[in-house]
């Protein structure tokens, strides 16, 4: 060990020169921000924001042909306008939701650079203590720590007198022995054990100690430089939404090709040969107008409430889910939770309450005895915070016995230690591992207790009572049951000295169990991870294997003790890439685990398609928070671990991090349903444009109805979509193949089954409109109608080249009640019910429905009002004419039936 003599003589090797300027290099930058303006332009890498971009171009350039070469007027413009602002809506609410979430997390990332710390420094031919402010530490100083001091700086022990530090922001330990000279046993630990670690706290003993590394070049410093890279995460949606909007672009030009094909064939081979008769100038007209009903067809495929949608869903949930304690920091964790196929855990705080709890305890002596043992021969204490909850100071293990006695026995250790005088004491040492007090006998005036605790087998060798009914073989095997569960065991023994100093037969008085338990709801939340919706865990720790796997085979990660699904971090990091990734589909628990160790595994496991969230509280968490694909920090966590993660577990549960699961994977089924109800409207609204392209009319739907269709209505069925209540069947399926394509067979299916379906009963009810005179909804329901109708449709006679306002009134309400009720059976999708059954099995008594939600309800009737207000107040806007209640409730009634569709396969 080293003497007073050897530090000093340190300090005037590295610190000799008089003139050296200490200059405060001791702290770790916050990462450059980005300007608010570069976040802003992020969201137009959006794939669907990308084809919105591209087809407000077209739209812009078609509107400018029609206002500057066809006279028409400027509403035309009203279209791009409409683009240009679901465009601006969906970038700007996740911009302002994103900004808000880092100004909240700002609070989280306070540097703490001005706390005091005392180093030995030369000045004027003297060697003496100064404090200084942590920033100001420099490299070579000499620092000395007490108890509850956070270490300042990476440095190497000079001396050391029975020290232990906190070292779980950076292992997962919670007490660390550390020693000048490391013995054979400690040289295994993660980091030397003559090492401490900027950011780490003392908890027992003091020391004098070299600083070796100051701001970026300590551990901690390397774990902020990790999570400030930069680092491009590609969520599965995002993939997805890729996907999707190339398969919309693909698909929209192809169709658009076809209708100008189609057009020209017509127009030059089968339309009485118009072409032959036809000047230059009327020739290009007709293909400039065949072009513009094109480009009109891909800016009606494209779903331009899409990216708003997701956003809105995405923040919605954002709120509830802040509700159930996930505080999220980055919009897309919110449905990439869903996605989630492994959970990277690490053990202390997260799985483990990270507090030393006495679990096991047998006594063999008076009860208060055993107080005062406890009580006197202890050098930690209970502080009480503004709530009243008690809380340890000092040594963890000490700390737990009071706890302990506080809780179990009801019984304060303060009126003990206050009435017992301390006549001699000796402190734990790695050498005698042993505390032993010397107080007078409260029962036998003149005559003293000698209090001894300390490990088992010390403790046990210095006995040579054993209470009756005692056996030592006994005491020996609940101690090896004890540690076999990965507890820490503590030995206890009393010596009473007579008043002529004679000292009596060493007394066995009992033994202690302490541990760090698993919360008490850990085991249901990985249990529903593992056992129902298919997500693997697997436990990261800087803890010692045997502890991990005890704690595993507890909480049911590990299945079997001996199992070999365990490694730890120096075989993990002995191995190369491909051998990593043949073990990495059984791994369950990697322990003594290094920071690069737990990024490493997440880069591995991301490799081989797996969608990764990681947990962690502690700076050692960072780097591998930053990399997965979701970052899960607790509550209670560092500062650098909230800042490298997506979201903030709030009350550092892992059972809420299920319930963000639960939550993910509801996002991701809404944006789903919204995609279902969006594109079975585009679906049907091309065919429309498409079918009056052939028949030569224009679309009986204007611009400024398409645009309350597609921004409007689609903007509240987005709202209603996101309002649904979490369903807990979710969780019940695997984790979903992020190769996938986001609208599957069925859902293709769906979609065009019930557009085409749509379509051709608007396009029967638009051709009835042209060719007969309908001034009432009640007209359809008259004597001879349908035979009127296959008469004009035969002979070609129709009433007028245009529908009338009234006429056009009709059609529009009648397109958008149709999607009104399909929006419930989008709501409904993928649970196996329809609106119908759901209401049929509210009436059973154990019906299980499903609820509605109050904000569907509610953005029901916004829609239901809305198009009425529209149609009967707002028509000139809208180019249609007010409808009279009966024709309300005949369109209610005719489009009703779209309810049964999910009960028919073109639905299923």
């Amino acid at each position: 060990m080293a003497t007073r003599k050897t530090y000093y003589t340190e300090c005037l090797v590295h610190n000799s020169p008089e003139t050296i300027e200490y200059i405060g290099k001791n702290i770790i930058p916050e990462a450059e921000k980005e300007p608010l303006w570069k976040k802003f332009l992020e969201k137009f890498k959006d794939p669907i924001i990308i084809i919105l971009l591209v087809v407000l171009a077209f739209s812009i350039f078609v509107s400018l042909y029609e206002i500057l070469w066809m006279g028409k007027a400027l509403t035309t413009l009203i279209e791009p306008a409409g683009i240009f602002i679901a465009i601006l809506l969906a970038t700007g609410i996740a911009f302002i939701l994103e900004v808000k979430a880092e100004k909240e997390f700002d609070v989280l990332n306070k540097v703490k650079d001005e706390r005091p710390v005392k180093v030995i420094r030369k000045k004027n031919n003297r060697i003496q203590v100064y404090e200084i402010r942590r920033c100001d530490v420099a490299l070579g100083d000499i620092v000395k720590l007490e108890s509850g001091d956070e270490v300042p700086a990476d440095a190497v022990l000079l001396d050391a007198s029975t020290l232990r530090v906190d070292e779980s922001n950076f292992t997962g330990e919670l007490y660390a022995d550390k020693f000048v000279d490391i013995p054979q046993e400690k040289t295994d630990t993660t980091f030397p054990a003559n090492m401490l670690l900027r950011g780490s706290t003392v908890i027992d003993g003091n020391c004098v100690c070299r600083v070796t590394a100051i701001g970026v070049d300590t551990e901690e410093g390397k774990g902020a430089r990790l999570i400030q890279e930069e680092s491009t995460v590609t969520t599965p949606l995002s993939r997805q939404l890729d996907q999707l909007g190339k398969s919309i672009s693909k698909g929209s030009y192809i169709i658009a090709g076809l209708i100008l094909a189609g057009r020209l064939l017509y127009y030059f081979f089968f339309d009485g040969n118009p072409a032959n008769n036809a000047d230059v100038v009327s020739i290009i007209e007709y293909i400039i107008k065949s072009i513009m009903i094109a480009v009109a067809l891909i800016v009606m495929a494209v779903p331009e409430g899409l990216p708003m949608s997701i956003t809105m869903s995405l923040a919605l949930s954002m709120r509830r889910m802040l509700k159930e304690k996930n505080l999220v920091r980055k919009l897309h964790a919110c449905e990439t939770m869903g996605a989630t196929s492994v959970i990277c855990t690490d053990k202390t705080g997260t799985l483990t309450e990270n507090k030393m709890t006495v679990l096991q305890s047998e006594f063999y002596v008076p009860e208060d005895l055993v107080i005062r043992s406890i009580a006197v021969n202890s050098t930690a204490s209970l502080s009480e915070d503004e709530n009243g909850t008690l809380k340890p100071v000092g040594n963890p293990t000490e700390g737990a016995l009071l706890m302990w006695l506080a809780k179990e026995k009801g019984v304060s250790y303060l009126p003990y230690r206050e009435e017992s005088l301390v006549l001699d004491r000796k402190n734990f040492s790695s050498e005698t591992k042993f505390m032993s007090t010397t107080v007078p006998d409260p029962d036998s005036p003149g005559c003293k207790l000698l209090l001894l605790k300390g490990a088992p087998e010390v403790v046990l060798g210095k006995c040579s009572l054993f209470p009756q009914g005692v056996i030592k073989e006994d005491i020996l095997a609940s101690l090896l049951a004890w540690q076999s569960r990965a507890m820490r065991t503590l030995g206890f023994a009393v010596q009473r000295i007579d008043a002529n100093g004679t000292a009596g037969e060493m007394t066995f008085a009992g033994m202690v169990g302490i541990a760090d338990p698993a919360r008490s709801d850990v085991k249901d939340a990985i249990d529903i991870c593992r056992n129902k919706a298919g997500i693997r865990v697997i436990m990261v720790t800087g803890d010692v294997s045997a502890t991990a796997c005890e704690i595993g085979r507890e909480l049911g990660i590990l299945d079997d003790i001996n199992s070999k699904e365990t490694l730890t971090g120096a075989e993990f990091a002995a191995m190369t890439d491909d051998e990593a990734r043949s073990v990495l589909p059984g791994l369950k628990i990697l322990s003594r685990a290094r920071p690069e160790d737990k990024a490493r595994l997440v880069t591995l496991l991301q490799d081989m398609n797996e969608v990764v969230a990681v947990t962690g509280d502690g700076t050692n968490d960072a780097p591998a928070l930053k990399k997965a694909q979701v970052g899960l920090s607790m509550g209670d966590g560092t500062a650098r671990a909230k800042e490298a993660s997506d979201i903030t577990i709030i009350d550092n549960s892992f059972s809420s991090i299920t319930k963000g699961i639960l939550w993910g994977r509801s996002i991701y089924l809404n944006i789903k349903r919204f995609i279902l109800f969006q594109l079975t409207i585009n679906v049907c609204a091309c065919l429309i444009v498409l079918f009056g392209s052939f028949i030569g009319i224009e679309s009986p739907l204007t611009v400024t109805q398409m645009l309350w269709v597609n921004l409007i209505m689609d903007t509240f069925a987005a709202i209603a979509l996101s309002s649904i209540p979490a369903d807990p069947n979710v969780m019940n399926d695997k984790p979903r193949n992020q190769k996938s394509h986001i609208i599957d067979r069925k859902m293709g299916r769906n979609i065009l089954g019930i557009g085409t379906l749509f379509f051709i009963v608007l396009a029967i009810f638009w051709q009835i409109l042209w060719h007969e005179d309908i001034t009432s909804m009640t007209d359809l329901f008259s004597d001879g109608i349908l035979k009127s109708f296959i008469t004009d449709i035969f002979s070609g006679h129709h009433e007028d080249d245009v529908l009338t306002g009234y006429e056009k009134g009709l059609f529009f309400s009648t397109f958008v009640f149709l999607q009104f009720w399909n929006l419930f059976n989008a709501r409904f999708f993928r649970t196996g019910r329809s609106l119908i059954k759901n209401l049929l099995s509210s009436l059973k008594k154990n019906g299980n429905p499903q609820p509605l939600g109050a904000g569907f309800i509610i953005i029901a009737m916004v829609i239901l009002v809305g198009q009425f207000l529209i149609v009967n107040f707002l028509g000139s806007a809208f180019e249609v004419e007010a409808l009279s209640l009966a024709d309300w409730g005949y369109i209610l009634l005719l489009t009703a039936p779209v309810i049964f569709l999910p009960d028919l396969s073109i639905a299923k």
